[in-house]
């Protein structure tokens, strides 16, 4: 059994995530997580902080129920190392995944996120992971998480139109797609030589192979 947690208690987000999951993972035991006592959405360090303490009573559940993988639904990688100090399986952040995945496809890469309070944040995992060699940038598209959810359409566009700013100007061979909230969105351009990423996607190929 593969557990996806959302950090956050935006339930239809935890919803998307697990429809990724299972159809990146169609043949696994893949299962959703809300944490009712999270924040709606998680923009910031304040967000995040309030996050963990029910995050870590989901992750304890999920570890005594015998989860072969725990993924945490979040880009911040919010509450991760604490996570991973107290789970007996392995404990996937989308945000790490996404960026190791990336750099598979190529030397650098870029990260198209939500709000400018989450690019610090970003970057400073990014460096934790060793991987800010292979960063080009990591760029705010001023969409707020829950309007991925509440204004889907508007704010795909929003976002769509920062990742092809990225693709034009960070001489790069990917994005990644910042946001759990952004799975959604997918490349149709079918160009072969430039890679999209999801960090739950990411995260799914990494679980099924332990």
């Amino acid at each position: 059994m593969i557990v996806i947690i959302n950090p956050n208690s935006t339930v239809s987000m935890t919803e998307a995530m697990v429809k990724t999951a299972r159809k990146a993972a169609p043949n696994s035991n893949i299962v959703g997580w809300t944490s009712m006592d999270g924040p709606p959405s998680i923009q910031g360090e304040q967000d995040g902080d309030a996050a963990i303490p029910p995050l870590l009573k989901l992750i304890g559940k999920a570890d005594s129920a015998g989860a072969k993988a725990i993924i945490i639904g979040c880009f911040d990688d919010t509450g991760l190392a604490q996570a991973r100090s107290i789970a007996s399986c392995p404990v996937i952040g989308i945000g790490q995944a996404a960026y190791h995945f990336a750099s598979l496809y190529g030397s650098r890469f870029s990260v198209v996120t939500t709000l400018d309070v989450s690019v610090p944040i970003l970057e400073t995992n990014i460096k934790a992971y060793g991987l800010d060699a292979n960063l080009a940038r990591v760029r705010a598209s001023g969409v707020p998480v829950l309007a991925l959810d509440d204004d889907r359409e508007r704010a795909t566009k929003v976002v769509e139109a920062e990742i092809r700013s990225a693709i034009l100007e960070d001489s790069i061979n990917s994005v990644v797609l910042g946001c759990a909230g952004m799975v959604h969105i997918t490349d149709n351009r079918g160009d072969t030589s430039f890679k999209l990423i999801d960090g739950v996607h990411a995260s799914v190929c990494f679980a099924r192979m332990l």
